[in-house]
């Protein structure tokens, strides 16, 4: 590991708006915001620049960015103290875990930005928008969760679309190219370091936004397994 990645999570350790695994803090969020306004994450934050944007633009809201990476996460706290930010903090832990975080209700929302695709298809469990982690999703959120994605893989898009559909949940909005649209709200202008690398090469940006207010059921995971395997062979 390079010495400035050291560095900086020895940084993260003693920033007060970064926690790392912390314990016992289900129904205990209020005391590191300071209030009870509702908290909305952003899950594989990176630098934690949509979370800090996020901030910036609702005051009464709070916004954890998440992510495993803290020398990445290190770049979005040091922004947010620099800023005076109080609305927006940063957990370092891995998403498969966030349900040890959270009593069911305490979080509002969820933004996942440009997360790695899975592109391969035996891989698609590790898909952010996969119903592993949308039943995640559920159990701190409840069934009014709303999860917002923005990705520039057309792949993840298309799954996630099939997943939306699948499991019959609300969708709210289906933006296939995102930019082409005029008017948009000022929470899907933000750019983050990785939207603007434009890794996929698609020239174009997905977003979906849509509700978990529908039972994640066991016959349609077996059903969406079964669609997998036959992309697989095909």
């Amino acid at each position: 590991m390079g010495q400035n990645k050291l560095e900086r999570f020895a940084e993260l350790k003693a920033m007060p708006n970064a926690l790392e695994y912390p314990v016992d803090m289900k129904g205990h969020w209020h005391r590191f915001f300071g209030n009870k306004n509702p908290i909305t994450l952003e899950l594989a934050c990176g630098k934690g620049e949509y979370a800090v944007g996020l901030a910036k633009l609702f005051k009464d809201k709070n916004f954890l960015g998440v992510d495993l990476k803290g020398n990445r996460m290190w770049v979005g706290a040091k922004l947010a103290l620099n800023d005076g930010l109080k609305n927006v903090g940063f957990l370092r832990s891995q998403i498969e875990r966030i349900d040890e975080y959270f009593n069911t209700g305490e979080v509002a929302e969820i933004w996942i930005t440009f997360p790695d695709p899975q592109l391969r298809i035996s891989k698609a469990k590790k898909r952010l928008t996969h119903p592993r982690f949308l039943k995640l999703y559920q159990k701190i959120m409840g069934l009014q969760g709303i999860v917002n994605l923005k990705t520039d893989s057309p792949d993840l898009y298309n799954f996630t679309i099939l997943v939306i559909n699948l499991f019959q949940l609300p969708l709210l909005t289906n933006k296939e190219d995102l930019y082409s649209g005029k008017d948009l709200n000022s929470e899907l202008l933000i750019r983050t370091h990785y939207e603007n690398l434009d890794i996929a090469g698609s020239n174009r940006i997905h977003y979906l936004r849509f509700s978990l207010n529908n039972a994640i059921t066991k016959d349609k995971e077996e059903q969406l397994k079964r669609i997998l395997s036959e992309q697989i062979n095909n």
